[in-house]
């Protein structure tokens, strides 16, 4: 998947997070269930790659978010270790 359509998936699943309520800190796999299946029949992809978009998307929600609009400065909040 390129990464343009992958932007696009996760703002997507974003969206339907922020309307079902979903904590950007949810870590239960059953409740994140819904949105690995939903990544899968858009994307055509398999289990772990819809996990891993799923995971991104908190992410992502987690960053947009923040106080700090500084995306390097909170890069260290997440190991993505930014120099």
């Amino acid at each position: 998947m390129d990464e343009e359509k992958q932007n696009l998936e996760i703002e997507k699943i974003a969206n339907l997070m922020v309307h079902d309520d979903v904590s950007f800190d949810e870590q239960d796999v059953t409740k994140l269930e819904k949105y690995k299946n939903q990544i899968k029949t858009d994307c055509d992809i398999n289990d772990e790659e819809a996990m891993k978009i799923v995971y991104e998307t908190l992410v992502y929600r987690k960053l947009k978010s923040s106080d700090s609009s500084d995306m390097l400065e909170k890069g260290t909040d997440f190991g993505a270790g930014f120099s």
